[in-house]
């Protein structure tokens, strides 16, 4: 099943009770992929899961995303009754991303992110768009299909694909990525980019 911003909202609201219900604290997630960009109206589409970064944690300097190893008991249990109630899959809220935070994100991400309340336990903060950007062409060079199409309609200047591009390739210093990501910008029409890293 897939849902929309409209349904990503009703679903995560809905978290947001189950979470009260059983008496939970409030909880602060950081959020990216395909829910955040239809979140933030970034782009238009609908998603199959919403991909959670980490915890977040605020400091004086901003945002600092903690990496969880799995989600927290009462959020996986909260989360399962709201699969149970829409009928989702078991892993509508996942950790896939997670590991990125130990790879390390652009910097400045933490003060990038944009909050957005659920009721009174539950905060999301999605990734920008300039982070998305980050992220999405990471993606489109090792797994293609929608990343690609993420990354065009995000609309990326030259200046922050250059960014982008410097920051996977702190990523994955192979040689090997290095062609690959160098081909993936030639061939969506972003040469001089390639020309430029």
């Amino acid at each position: 099943m897939r849902f929309d911003s409209a349904r990503l909202r009703e679903l995560l609201t809905a978290l947001d009770r189950q979470i009260a219900l059983a008496g939970g604290s409030e909880v602060d997630l950081v959020v990216c992929g395909g829910s955040a960009l239809a979140a933030l109206g970034l782009v238009r589409r609908t998603t199959r899961d919403v991909d959670v970064l980490g915890l977040a944690r605020t400091t004086p300097g901003g945002i600092v995303v903690e990496r969880l190893e799995r989600l927290p008991e009462l959020l996986a249990s909260s989360a399962l009754k709201v699969a149970r109630d829409f009928n989702l899959p078991a892993d509508w809220l996942n950790l896939g991303p997670a590991l990125q935070v130990n790879m390390g994100l652009p910097d400045g991400f933490g003060s990038r992110v944009a909050p957005k309340h659920y009721g009174s336990h539950l905060t999301v903060y999605y990734a920008s768009r300039y982070d998305q950007i980050h992220l999405k062409l990471y993606a489109a060079v090792d797994q293609d299909s929608y990343h690609v199409q993420d990354l065009a309609l995000l609309k990326p200047t030259r200046a922050e694909l250059v960014a982008a591009a410097r920051w996977t390739l702190a990523q994955d210093v192979s040689g090997a990525f290095r062609k690959s990501l160098k081909d993936f910008l030639r061939t969506n029409g972003h040469a001089d980019v390639a020309e430029a890293i």
